[in-house]
C-alpha cells in the first residue's frame, strides 16, 4: 500500500497530527471534515482521500474520533516507536537540534553526538556527550542507531554517508547542504534545506508586490 501513496499525502500526515494535537490539547473529542478542513485550509474531499490511503477511520454522521484519529496517524507516522539517533557535526544546529524537546516527546532519541573537533571531545550539549568521529563504528556496533543526522560541511557529507550505512544504518537526517543519492536502496535518506523554506518565503513576498 505504501508505494501507492503520494508524496503529497506523506507530505500531509505531520499537519494532520499536529492539527489532532491541538485538539485534544483543547479537549475536542470529534470533528467533521468539514470542520477539519477550515484548519487544515483543505477541503473536506481532499481530507477523507487522504485518510481513505490509510483506512479512512471516520464515521458517517459522526465524522472523526479525535483521539483514536490521532494514535492512528502517530502509528502512520512511526511515532508509536523510539528511534535512536546520532548526530554527526556537533556545532549550532546539532545543538538546536538536540535542544529541541519535542523531537524527544515523539520519540526520536538523541544517543550521542560525533565531531572532528579534539576541544568538543567529552563535552556535553543538553546532556548528550559529543564523541571523535575516529569512535563511530564501536559506537554504531554497541547501540542500536536507527538514524543518523547529518549537520557538517557537503565536503564531508558523502563520505560520511557511505560510512555509516556500510555500519548498519538505515535512515539518513541531512542537513548539509548538498542532496545524498546513496546506492543502498534500502536506506532512506531525508535532504533537509532550511534556506528552501526561506528563499519560497522571499519570493512569496516579492510576488505580493507584483500583483
Amino acid at each position: 500500500m505504501e508505494g501507492q501513496i503520494s508524496q503529497a499525502v506523506i507530505r500531509r500526515l505531520p499537519r494532520y497530527y499536529r492539527y489532532l494535537g491541538d485538539l485534544l490539547s483543547n479537549n475536542v473529542e470529534r470533528i467533521s471534515s468539514n470542520e477539519l478542513s477550515d484548519k487544515m485550509n483543505l477541503t473536506a474531499s481532499q481530507i477523507r482521500q487522504d485518510l481513505n490511503n490509510f483506512g479512512g477511520f471516520g464515521q458517517q454522521g459522526y465524522g472523526y474520533n479525535v483521539k483514536y484519529l490521532y494514535d492512528e496517524i502517530g502509528k502512520i507516522l512511526g511515532l508509536d516507536k523510539v528511534h535512536n539517533m546520532i548526530i554527526i557535526g556537533a556545532g549550532n544546529l546539532a545543538s538546536a537540534i538536540v535542544k529541541y524537546h519535542k523531537f524527544e516527546e515523539l520519540g526520536f532519541k538523541t544517543l550521542a553526538l560525533f565531531d572532528v573537533r579534539e576541544e568538543l571531545f567529552g563535552t556535553e550539549i543538553n546532556g548528550i556527550k559529543v564523541y571523535s568521529t575516529d569512535d563511530l563504528e564501536i559506537f554504531i556496533k554497541n547501540h542500536n542507531v536507527d538514524i543518523c543526522a547529518l549537520t557538517l560541511p557537503k565536503e564531508n557529507a558523502v563520505a560520511v554517508a557511505n560510512k555509516v550505512v556500510n555500519l548498519g544504518v538505515k535512515s539518513i537526517w541531512n542537513f548539509s547542504h548538498v542532496d545524498l543519492e546513496l546506492n543502498d536502496s534500502d536506506v532512506v535518506v531525508e535532504n533537509v534545506h532550511l534556506s528552501d523554506s526561506l528563499m519560497q518565503l522571499s519570493y512569496n513576498i516579492a510576488s505580493r508586490g507584483k500583483i
